[in-house]
């Protein structure tokens, strides 16, 4: 796949917010678990050493997992984040597409927890949990 390249099965990301719009364009894709969030790393995404900036993945982690839980409640009035944790195994570089694959582990009346594994180029460079306060 070549570095401008989007995979197969992504379509532009519905739901924006002005912390991700510098980001665009940002790429989502269902599966049956969850929701896949992805973009093409480039120069807004980067640090002085041109690796994606821990904040960006960490943002986007948290929007996937909680995205994927929201997917799975029906009639809810929306999601805070309780806690998330995050390991950095790796790094995603300037030019790689990096995926955020989450998915939802456990649904509940009052709580949701979630996984996310986050690949550059389907390298693991990052994964992460959390539970949201489900509002309804």
């Amino acid at each position: 796949m070549s570095n401008t390249e989007i995979p197969v099965g992504y379509q532009l990301h519905d739901r924006r917010s002005g912390l991700t719009d510098p980001w665009q364009p940002i790429y989502q894709r269902p599966h049956s678990d969850g929701l896949s969030l992805g973009l093409r790393a480039g120069q807004a995404h980067v640090n002085s050493r041109e690796f994606v900036h821990g904040g960006l993945i960490s943002a986007l982690a948290d929007n996937a997992m909680g995205l994927s839980c929201a997917a799975r409640l029906p009639d809810i009035q929306g999601l805070v984040t309780v806690s998330m944790t995050l390991d950095y195994l790796g790094v995603a570089r300037q030019g790689q597409w990096l995926e955020v694959r989450a998915e939802v582990l456990r649904a509940g009346g009052s709580l949701c927890y979630a996984a996310a594994r986050i690949y550059a180029d389907e390298q693991l460079c990052a994964s992460a949990s959390a539970v949201f306060k489900v509002a309804r």
